[in-house]
């Protein structure tokens, strides 16, 4: 492991925790050169899973663009770094259940479904981009349905 800091390969590491109900393990690491300290994520690599756009064109499925996708939905708020990862770990051990291809409707149903549980302005923010809110009606609308499950 190379040491973002200093560059160094000779890093200690210091403590490993899997992140519960995921396949991602956390990792506390000390470079042994200029001692100090970071996290690493380990995640299981899995088959490649090909995204069925909406246009039905076909794009091969990107964890980065999930992630992206999420961490932008959660910006500024009060959502843990772990969290987040769960919540990206546990939509691609889902997405083990599929074999060769998968509906992007599905994936952003995935991630809605997650981020409503922890955040609603977070779960607005996602839905206002997956679902392609037009105009401020389609937004309000959204926001009462969430007041109503309340």
């Amino acid at each position: 492991m190379r040491c973002p800091f200093c560059g160094g390969t000779d890093c200690d590491v210091n403590d490993t925790r899997p992140i519960e109900d995921s396949s991602i393990i956390k990792r506390r690491r000390e470079c042994a050169r200029c001692k100090k300290r970071f996290t690493t994520y380990e995640r299981m690599e899995v088959a490649p899973l090909t995204v069925i756009k909406s246009d039905n064109k076909r794009e091969p499925f990107a964890v980065e663009k999930l992630t992206r996708g999420i961490r932008l939905a959660c910006l500024k708020r009060p959502i843990p770094e772990d969290t987040l990862e769960k919540i990206i770990s546990e939509i691609e051990m889902e997405l083990n259940d599929y074999i060769m291809e998968v509906p992007s409707k599905t994936i952003g149903e995935m991630a809605l479904k997650r981020l409503k549980k922890i955040d609603e302005v977070a779960y607005v923010r996602f839905a206002s981009i997956y679902r392609k809110f037009d105009s401020i009606n389609t937004f309000l609308k959204e926001l009462r349905k969430l007041k109503r499950r309340k």
